[in-house]
């Protein structure tokens, strides 16, 4: 495990045409990592994420991904991802082809992965479209019982880039507060990039909370506020205002063009975008 600057962990492991998951549920969305993955300019990315929201809108928009699996898309409480449709309506700026799933097929998915299974094995899609539309969803008969199960493929990343609260100088990471599907996505992927909002001597991590040891962390950056417009707990609130903003700038090729060019490629590191929409000063401190 290394401690690095987000540049540097994003040259070394993140290469065009690989597999990425970019993890987090609500909160601990990596922002940061999405815009040093554009910043970068890759491409020809297989995308996978349990519910992309604003920042697979970005990457999209930006021309990073050629396929996104993912379990519903949208900008939570305002409505859809414009880049998302976009791409898939018109094929702007590339087509993307698209594999969806459940919640609970993503989860199974990546639980399978984690396991070095070969699929995942669920109750589920039982008087859904999504077998009609996704080929990869079939069933197994359960040799003890008889009943047909549903099962899906592995999600096994390249990849996967998390945020987190802290992480200690061994490499620990120390998550807390709502937990999706981090800790399965981690261990399914063949590299761990972790940003952290801290760097510190000891977790103290309290009961209930997620530690990945250092063991599966490929390498850290600290980056404070690198989960921003969503919300680290115990850190920083959502930006509500930024998603709600979002859907006029997005909505329109001209304004997200001019909105990417301004905050992202036109920005060196996270605390220059963070300075350049003058975000809260609790999440505005320049990378460390």
């Amino acid at each position: 495990m290394a401690l690095v600057g987000l540049r540097e962990a994003f040259a070394q492991h993140v290469r065009d045409g690989q597999t990425l998951a970019l993890q987090g549920f609500t909160h601990l969305i990596p922002f940061a990592a999405g815009h040093e993955i554009i910043r970068q300019g890759r491409r020809d990315l297989h995308l996978v994420r349990m519910t992309p929201d604003i920042v697979y809108d970005q990457m999209i928009g930006a021309g990073c991904a050629r396929a996104l699996t993912f379990s519903w898309g949208g900008n939570p409480g305002v409505g859809s991802l414009h880049r998302l449709r976009d791409a898939v309506e018109h094929g702007w700026p590339q087509p993307l082809a698209i594999t969806e799933h459940s919640h609970a097929g993503m989860a199974a998915a990546y639980t399978a992965g984690a396991s070095r299974l070969p699929f995942g094995l669920l109750r589920g899609y039982v008087g859904t479209d999504l077998p009609h539309v996704n080929d990869g969803i079939r069933g197994v008969t359960c040799p003890y019982t008889g009943e047909v199960l549903a099962t899906v493929p592995a999600l096994r990343p390249d990849v996967t880039m998390l945020h987190a609260q802290k992480a200690d100088a061994r490499g620990n990471v120390l998550l807390r507060g709502i937990v999706g599907a981090q800790k399965e996505a981690s261990l399914a992927a063949d590299a761990l990039l972790v940003t952290v909002e801290e760097i510190v001597d000891e977790l103290d991590a309290p009961m209930n909370a997620l530690v990945l040891p250092h063991w599966v962390v490929t390498a850290v950056a600290c980056v404070p506020g690198g989960a921003w417009p969503s919300y680290a707990q115990g850190c920083y609130p959502r930006d509500n205002a930024f998603y709600q903003a979002w859907d006029d700038v997005s909505r329109d090729r001209g304004s997200f063009t001019s909105w990417l060019g301004r905050h992202v490629h036109g920005t060196a590191d996270h605390g220059s975008f963070l300075r350049s929409l003058k975000a809260p000063p609790v999440a505005a401190e320049a990378e460390r």
